[in-house]
């Protein structure tokens, strides 16, 4: 088992909480986790060790909600998002991180006040959220994102938001995108050397507070009512 101290176990034990609180709906939460697993390992070889955990996130949200899905978005951005993983990866493996670290946080900001002008203006992006080129920029910026720094959760939730799905839908929807999404991501993350013994032994450890985390958000997001919901994941 890797060598970590105390302080580093339990801020790890709150990303993985963190990670199954976002499976739930609550996308926005994925940015805590991010930040708590690339602090403690750095940004970089932070997105291999997230990695597995994200997907036994998955596996959970999709065995609890999944019948939910509505796979024509599933399908709608899946191909744009796996030309987003390999540029991610392209990137990834040959320029310095450290050029990325701001991207992320910007592009989320944008999306969101595209969304809060959206909210505030019902007609106002009418007939732009079922565009197939809205689905594809949207798929693009999530597989980029979530190559870079397994932050894709808000770009799609954001998404999926945009074209009025209702909150169950929601979270089902994503749940099945990243399941295989993420399990694309693996041959990437491996052949760059972010996935090893060491990090799934982490991993394996940190399993049962993800699975905490995803039963804690769906209890609080099936209670919320669908503008709360959306406010709140905007907040987040």
């Amino acid at each position: 088992m890797p060598d970590l101290s105390l302080t580093s176990w339990l801020l790890l034990a709150c990303g993985a909480l963190g990670v199954g609180i976002s499976k739930s709906g609550l996308a926005g939460m994925s940015l805590i986790h991010v930040l708590v697993f690339a602090h403690v390992f750095g940004a970089k070889a932070s997105t291999g060790g997230l990695l597995p955990l994200l997907i036994v996130g998955d596996c959970c949200a999709v065995w609890m909600v999944g019948r939910e899905v509505d796979w024509r978005y599933v399908l709608r951005l899946l191909p744009p998002a796996i030309v987003g993983v390999v540029l991610g990866w392209a990137l990834l493996g040959r320029l310095d991180e450290a050029a990325f670290r701001p991207v992320t946080g910007w592009i989320i900001l944008l999306l969101s006040a595209g969304q809060l002008a959206r909210m505030w203006r019902a007609d106002l992006f009418a007939s732009v959220p079922h565009t197939q080129a809205f689905a594809w920029t949207m798929g693009m910026l999530g597989g980029v994102t979530t190559m870079l720094a397994n932050a894709a959760g808000p770009v799609i939730a954001l998404y999926l938001l945009a074209v009025s799905l209702p909150k169950l839908r929601l979270v089902a929807t994503g749940a099945w995108f990243f399941f295989v999404l993420n399990i694309s991501k693996i041959p990437f993350s491996a052949s760059l050397g972010l996935i090893d013994r060491n990090t799934l032994l982490i991993d394996l450890t940190l399993a049962p507070f993800v699975v905490g985390g995803l039963l804690l958000g769906l209890l609080v997001v099936r209670r919320l009512p669908q503008k709360l919901f959306d406010t709140l994941l905007l907040a987040f």
